[in-house]
């Protein structure tokens, strides 16, 4: 029979951000009894590890936000961490492009955003200074962000465990947590490996941070509905098309960034992601499907009012999917040369994306606090790039509720 396992902390879900508090609260407290539970026999195997590998710079978001401010912090913390631990990584830099006219002012919002969040070295570009950075594009005007780097994030969770395990921390792999009760000042949590009691959990579940939540008695004002990214890479000899990331200019009236070109820590070049409902919400694949993942999502209104409200992006994200001429086609934007013959197809993820009823993506990171707990609800992109940034916030967030 499985002993019961006694913790000051337990952390549930051994992603970037639940290893990132595990190893600040022990950095911070060595004396603190630390657990980490996760479902998967690895860490980072959910979001963490199937994410385009990007170090963000910091220029898409409100300042002010939480992503604002984590994403600027996590970069700086994240790019020392990694030299710090020998983790290969490259400041490749990124060039977001205006292909249109019409594109110019909000690429100049852009520069303005990134300013205000302190965004070092950013520069607007014209043809000429276009071509030298990325030779396969055209454009009119351009954002230069020498910042953003590659990084796998894979292996910085990895370094994240080991830093948890020598600092006494232990992770359990395999336990999927079933049941949630409180008892005595305790939390007790009941996982098919046996009882985890605890004085204070810290739920970063990812993908199915929602239900955890609802297990410990939150009924969060949202719901997480995910999306799944498909990405092509760059065939064999095509790769040279491509020399730093490449993004279009944000287009207002849609919620996500739309397809672009990555480059790869380990070799490489993926192009995309679309954004389309996965049917599980571990649905890496169009054939995944989880009845009960796929029940919650369609019967959730804040799915059909997303709908109702971008009606064309669904429309085409979904077309996308299906059709790699039409992907192509999303791509010659940035970099008119390619062919169809030019990508092949890549990977996938799943992008655990906090949704309102009323239909509204939640665009800011959202940890709910309360008494012995702390609840993750929303960390999509730059989530990783600011793993070190959050996991610091949250741990301020427990020690003073202790």
């Amino acid at each position: 029979m499985p002993q019961t396992q006694r913790y000051d902390v337990t952390v549930i879900g051994a992603g970037l951000i639940g290893l990132s508090t595990a190893m600040h609260l022990l950095e911070r407290h060595p004396d603190l009894r630390v657990g980490v539970i996760e479902k998967d026999p690895h860490p980072a195997s959910q979001q963490s590890g199937h994410n385009s590998g990007v170090i963000h710079s910091g220029i898409y978001y409100k300042p002010g936000s939480y992503k604002a401010r984590f994403c600027v912090e996590g970069r700086a913390s994240i790019t020392q961490f990694c030299i710090d631990n020998e983790i290969p990584i490259w400041t490749c830099g990124k060039l977001v492009v205006a292909t249109r006219e019409e594109e110019i002012p909000r690429l100049q919002r852009l520069l303005e955003r990134g300013t205000a969040n302190k965004v070092d070295g950013l520069e607007l570009v014209g043809p000429e200074r276009i071509q030298e950075i990325e030779p396969h594009v055209r454009a009119v005007k351009a954002l230069w962000a020498p910042g953003t780097g590659i990084v796998d994030f894979r292996k910085v969770a990895r370094v994240y465990l080991a830093k948890v395990q020598q600092g006494g921390g232990v992770a359990h792999f395999n336990t999927r947590l079933r049941r949630v009760v409180h008892s005595g000042g305790e939390t007790i949590l009941k996982t098919n490996a046996g009882e985890f009691r605890t004085r204070n959990v810290v739920n970063c579940a990812g993908l199915h941070s929602d239900v955890v939540a609802q297990m410990m008695g939150v009924r969060p004002k949202l719901r997480i509905i995910p999306f799944r990214g498909e990405y092509y890479k760059l065939v064999e000899g095509s790769e040279g098309l491509v020399r730093h990331l490449i993004y279009p200019v944000p287009d207002p009236q849609f919620p996500f960034l739309g397809v672009h070109f990555t480059r790869l820590i380990h070799g490489g070049t993926e192009a995309g992601p679309n954004a389309v409902l996965a049917f599980a919400r571990e649905g890496y694949r169009k054939t995944d499907v989880n009845l009960r993942d796929l029940w919650d999502a369609v019967t959730y209104p804040g799915l059909w009012r997303f709908v109702a409200k971008y009606p064309r992006m669904t429309a085409l994200e979904l077309w996308q999917s299906f059709s790699k001429r039409r992907f192509c086609r999303a791509l010659q934007k940035l970099v008119p040369s390619i062919r169809v013959t030019d990508i092949e197809p890549g990977g996938a993820g799943v992008r655990a994306q906090a949704m309102a009823r009323e239909g509204d993506l939640i665009q800011d990171f959202c940890l709910i606090q309360r008494p012995a707990a702390l609840h993750v609800l929303n960390a999509p992109s730059p989530a990783a790039t600011a793993s070190l940034a959050i996991g610091e916030e949250i741990v301020r967030k427990i020690l003073a509720d202790n």
